[in-house]
């Protein structure tokens, strides 16, 4: 009988240890920590809403109303390229580059506006239900946050749904400023917290999350607003992040605690 006993207890472990094992990874995914790697300056005025870099230009939508729009600046140089305003009373919200098109979305007004890469001239609008808080392109498709922890994927050239994915775990996060990274994963601020989550669209599962505290110092911090603006420098490992009014965009790399 104490054998039989001994038996059972080592199979009811074994079983225990395999349920852990196997939720482990999907319910606490690895954290890891910024690298600081440089910084540049950002508009203090700038209540930043999404963050694109395409080839040498760096696309900045910014929300509030009457101070709503995008801007086009050299990536190396910080000048300002061009810039467009949304007027009163839309909220601009996230942005996108998809092919030949510029995506804009507005916070409750639901419309999305597709513009001219080039010069941000408007070219035509789409509509959508619900809120629109963010955009990235991946594989052909535009993903975007709602402000639920569900994304949707759109047509790029019709703004369509034709999908979504909810996140696995984490059920209850605000997805915010999205970017489609090279590798087809895609990483998102955590409203209102200073967490990034690095996500597979595929499937929902949260590969890591990144802890971003700390960046700007106590006195800097006050007067500010919440992390957002995340995109990755292409052809590397290092991205550009910022917070709505902040006064300086990080070039950083995630690396492990």
């Amino acid at each position: 009988m104490e054998r039989n006993r001994r038996s059972l207890a080592v199979v009811v472990l074994v079983s225990l240890l395999g349920i852990t094992g196997c939720g482990g990874s999907d319910d606490d995914p690895p954290r890891l920590h910024i690298e600081v790697v440089g910084t540049r300056p950002h508009d203090p005025r700038a209540f930043t809403e999404g963050l694109e870099v395409d080839g040498t230009v760096l696309y900045e939508a910014t929300g509030m109303p009457g101070a709503s729009g995008v801007r086009a600046t050299d990536l190396t140089t910080g000048e300002e390229l061009t810039r467009v305003e949304l007027p009163a009373p839309y909220f601009g919200e996230g942005v996108t580059k998809a092919g030949a098109t510029l995506w804009q979305l507005t916070w409750k007004d639901r419309v999305a506006i597709a513009r001219d890469p080039g010069t941000l001239t408007e070219r035509a609008r789409a509509s959508y239900d619900g809120e629109g808080w963010s955009l990235c392109t991946r594989a052909g498709k535009l993903v975007m946050s709602n402000g639920t922890d569900t994304l949707t994927f759109r047509d790029p050239v019709t703004f369509a749904a034709t999908g979504t994915v909810t996140l696995s775990t984490r059920n209850r996060t605000h997805l915010n400023e999205l970017d489609c990274a090279a590798d087809g994963s895609v990483y998102a601020n955590s409203y209102p917290t200073d967490e990034i989550l690095h996500i597979d669209p595929e499937t929902g599962r949260v590969l890591a999350v990144i802890d971003a505290s700390g960046l700007l110092p106590a006195t800097v911090r006050a007067g500010t607003d919440v992390l957002n603006g995340i995109a990755q420098l292409p052809g590397t490992d290092r991205f550009l992040i910022t917070g709505k009014y902040w006064p300086t965009i990080f070039e950083v790399r995630f690396v492990p605690e």
